[in-house]
């Protein structure tokens, strides 16, 4: 069976985001095994510049790669990624399985994106919109398109 890691940078703290991510957890663990692994994110200071940007990115960074299995096939969700509809994102889940790897790692930043260093490491880079979410409701999405793409795979009906 595929094992999917979600990495991600801060704790859900809504109440009703951490039961729509356990109903989609329970739903996927039909076709996949999923785990989602929280890393604590950087308080933000009331001015942000470059400088601040980079210590704080490369901080949470650090914290993403002690968890980042070495052979595990990475994806970073990133605003400068590409693109896909869900027929395109479910082909590219069964590719990675079939032909590279058997464990996918999602890696989702918090609030100021991700390090340079994990965007050089990812094998794919995806991006769900050009609109900006927050990093909580996006890990929700990832995890709403992974069950999609899992039923479009199967040829199981979803809501189209």
């Amino acid at each position: 069976m595929l094992n999917i890691n979600v990495i991600c940078v801060g704790k859900i703290k809504e109440s009703y985001l951490q039961s729509a991510i356990s109903e989609y957890k329970k739903r996927l663990s039909k076709y996949c095994n999923i785990s989602i692994i929280e890393v604590a994110d950087e308080k933000l200071p009331n001015k942000i510049n470059s400088s601040i940007i980079e210590d704080i990115t490369e901080k949470e960074c650090n914290r993403i790669l002690e968890h980042l299995k070495k052979d595990s096939y990475l994806i970073c969700l990133d605003l400068k990624g590409k693109e896909l509809s869900s027929e395109d994102f479910s082909s590219k889940i069964d590719d990675i399985a079939l032909n590279f790897n058997s464990n996918i790692t999602f890696v989702i930043g918090g609030t100021l994106g991700l390090h340079d260093i994990l965007r050089k490491q990812a094998k794919e880079m995806i991006c769900f919109s050009k609109m900006t979410f927050p990093h909580q409701l996006i890990r929700l999405f990832l995890l709403e398109q992974l069950f999609r793409a899992f039923k479009i795979s199967k040829g199981e009906t979803y809501h189209w």
